[in-house]
């Protein structure tokens, strides 16, 4: 009887842990698209018609709507954009849209948690807030679909399609300021980083000392006295190289800088270097 149970039990839970796999009735969408050089993500749940009249029925005009089903229909941009001549800062928001028959009132919320619109609507939370024109399409569009498009290394158009309309959005990117930033920072040479990282690679692979020197003495002229990782990185090589009296002065420039900026961990190590190599001159 004991082992019937136990074998009824066993196949009870069983059934109750498995899950029926079928169909969502609204399908989960992504688009993913490069506009110049920004990346723009869209996550959205994707309803159809299914023979019912959408817009000033379904999705109620006047009303804020969710923009798709389900969970929040999320927007992620890698870099600052303008949208309508504001400025949207980089990041993950919530597309609610506020439909009529002539425009959407489009509206870029930070909260992005919320199943469908959120219980209670805080303005504050709206980051931007834009106008969307409306076009008739001369054929029906049974799923709602997000697409951008009107792509150029500077822009793009934001559309939500449905029914027989799409509304549109456009946005641009800062594909010029990214461009010229990159252009500036290649023409004027390698950075305090970049000499920084050659130089840690070069110590820590034994390549040559005179060089790794080199680079983390450029590297640490241009970061400045407050850089202490770097004079850190100085300070061994010195040490490596036999400039014990070198190596103190520069560990005690980065004691400072540690100090300074409350890191403990290269007060302690720098600490311990000074009183090993103060005792090895």
């Amino acid at each position: 009887m004991k082992t019937l149970l136990s074998g009824l039990l066993i196949l009870c839970c069983t059934f109750m842990s498995a899950q029926v796999q079928a169909p969502q009735p609204s399908p989960h969408g992504k688009i993913e698209q490069t506009v110049g050089l920004t990346d723009v993500s869209i996550a959205y749940s994707r309803p159809s018609m299914k023979g019912r009249t959408i817009f000033g029925d379904l999705v109620s005009y006047g009303e804020v709507w969710r923009t798709g089903a389900n969970e929040n229909t999320t927007i992620t941009f890698s870099d600052d954009v303008k949208i309508g001549g504001k400025e949207l800062k980089k990041g993950s928001y919530a597309i609610y849209t506020k439909p009529s028959q002539d425009s959407w009132e489009v509206m870029f919320y930070t909260s992005t948690d919320n199943w469908g619109t959120p219980q209670e609507w805080d303005e504050s939370k709206v980051a931007l807030k834009t106008t969307a024109e409306v076009d008739e399409l001369p054929i029906e569009l049974e799923t709602f679909t997000i697409f951008i498009n009107n792509l150029t290394s500077n822009s793009g158009v934001l559309q939500f399609i449905w029914e027989n309309k799409v509304a549109s959005v456009p946005f641009s990117v800062p594909t010029e300021e990214i461009t010229m930033a990159s252009i500036d920072q290649i023409m004027n040479g390698p950075t305090a980083n970049d000499y920084f990282a050659a130089a840690s690679y070069y110590h820590d692979s034994g390549k040559d000392l005179q060089k790794a020197y080199d680079w983390v003495t450029k590297a640490a002229d241009m970061a400045g006295e407050d850089a202490y990782w770097i004079l850190r990185r100085k300070s061994l090589i010195e040490a490596d190289m036999g400039k014990k009296e070198q190596a103190i002065a520069t560990a005690k420039k980065s004691l400072a800088s540690a100090r300074k900026n409350n890191n403990p961990d290269y007060v302690k190590m720098n600490e311990d270097s000074i009183k090993e190599w103060s005792g090895s001159k």
